[in-house]
């Protein structure tokens, strides 16, 4: 919502608003769960590419976005989840 409302006021002035909605990634913070067998294991296989997400795989869409190949795109949230929101 906020990133549609946002879009929508500064767009007259050449400015796209968008979003990055990460699914699940590993990262030091969460080295617990990845480690955590059971609740992995659970993950991945709810998740459509079977696998968590690397950081790094972060990256293509940010650079994506902030690329004039995004030139016409705002008000966007692009989910970068493996798949996961589209069977949840």
């Amino acid at each position: 919502m906020l990133t549609k409302s946002m879009a929508g006021e500064w767009g007259q002035h050449g400015v796209r608003v968008n979003a990055i909605a990460p699914g699940y990634f590993k990262t030091e913070m969460n080295a617990a769960l990845v480690a955590d067998e059971k609740f992995s294991s659970w993950l991945t296989g709810r998740t459509p590419m079977r696998r968590w997400g690397d950081v790094e795989e972060l990256a293509g869409a940010a650079g994506f976005l902030a690329s004039d190949a995004a030139s016409f795109v705002t008000g966007q949230t692009l989910l970068v989840d493996g798949g996961i929101t589209s069977v949840l």
